[in-house]
């Protein structure tokens, strides 16, 4: 730890911060529809002749209740932009300017979130919809200087033996650098099945040395970290924030060394806390939870990588240590290599040890009128 950079941080009355979008980070959970800009989108929808929802057209985060008729919302405005992508070219645009928005904001490697089954039709097949995103992938990486890297994922939404097709598609590409598969996961509404029915699927990628992803413990409670955590041994968990309901789950995936990826956005715009201040980041890694924040689907929720971060340091009060010793732990909760790990992880000391700078202050508050509100 740079003691006169920490000192500088703790001198009373002195408030500096360093840049948190120099911050070298790894980027772990983002799906890769919800990655897509919205200006994409819209270009996308019009070269298609759809009609967008209107949630679709702006800006403005989505925010829906935590029940089946908030996931339904949220499920179909997702459905209604993957609709969008149709062709080659759309697919490795959305992975392409997916490595450019990573690397203006610090993310030295992402490991994006792709289940092929949905564009399959689109180029010919499972086999081709995945070689373009892992070409894309290293094409990007060598563009950006972000290593990009794919995980194949599977849906709660359909049958356990599609599943087992996409692990051994998934488990032919297995690498760990630019342009590899490196992770299989299980995503989408995690109140649909038994979690037990996908670890065939889940033990034909752990034979490839794929890290094992599924989401769990977002839209329920430590219950389902338990379950996820007993039927598919996962080495990361999406999202995994609602083990802190039980300290007796949370202190097992603490112990069994599973990595919570974390996604402040996605947590308040589901309904599952009311604010960024309720998320229990802070409980989270006081229990010495591994965290790696993640945007998961920013195109909905309007907050990209660089804002989860901005959230723990502004409203979970976060230190630049604190927010180092995440970036740290989102590296080691990554598949880069341990070379590129401990590379990595030298550019967060660097950082560190750099001088902050003096924090801009508030703009004063308004003297007549109506605050707040957009």
């Amino acid at each position: 730890m740079p003691d006169v950079a920490h000192a500088a941080w703790q001198t009373p009355g002195v408030r500096t911060r360093r840049n948190l979008a120099d911050l070298p980070k790894a980027h772990l959970h983002l799906h890769f529809t919800g990655s897509m800009r919205h200006s994409t989108l819209a270009e996308l929808a019009d070269e298609a002749g759809i009609r967008l929802p209107t949630a679709l057209r702006t800006t403005s985060p989505l925010h829906v209740p935590p029940d089946a008729r908030g996931w339904f919302r949220f499920q179909r405005l997702y459905d209604a932009a993957r609709a969008c992508v149709r062709s080659e070219t759309a697919l490795r645009r959305i992975v392409r300017e997916a490595a450019q928005d990573d690397a203006a904001e610090g993310s030295r490697r992402l490991e994006i979130q792709i289940d092929p089954t949905t564009y399959a039709p689109a180029v010919g097949g499972l086999t081709p919809a995945l070689e373009i995103v892992l070409d894309e992938a290293r094409a990007a990486s060598a563009a950006t200087g972000v290593t990009v890297a794919v995980i194949v994922a599977c849906s709660r939404l359909r049958h356990p033996l599609d599943a087992r097709a996409l692990a051994r598609l998934a488990a032919k590409h297995a690498g760990e650098g630019a342009g590899a598969v490196v992770g299989f996961g299980l995503s989408n509404d995690e109140r649909r099945g038994q979690t037990r029915d996908w670890a065939p699927a889940f033990r034909i990628a752990a034979r490839a040395g794929l890290a094992l992803v599924p989401h769990g413990g977002e839209l329920l409670g430590a219950d389902h970290v338990r379950s996820v955590v007993e039927h598919l041994s996962p080495h990361r968990l999406g999202h995994g924030v609602r083990a802190a309901e039980d300290p007796a789950v949370l202190a097992d995936v603490v112990d069994r060394g599973i990595a919570l990826e974390v996604c402040p956005a996605s947590n308040v715009a589901l309904g599952v806390y009311p604010d960024l201040a309720a998320v229990p980041l802070r409980t989270l890694i006081d229990a010495g939870a591994s965290v790696a924040l993640g945007a998961d689907d920013p195109l909905l929720f309007a907050a990209r990588l660089l804002a989860q971060y901005e959230a723990a340091r502004d409203v979970h009060g976060l230190s630049d240590l604190d927010l180092a010793t995440l970036a740290r732990a989102s590296i080691q909760a990554s598949r880069a290599s341990q070379t590129d790990k401990a590379a990595l992880a030298s550019e967060v000391d660097g950082w560190l040890a750099g001088p902050p700078v003096p924090a801009q202050p508030a703009p004063p508050a308004p003297r007549h009128g109506r605050e707040g509100g957009r």
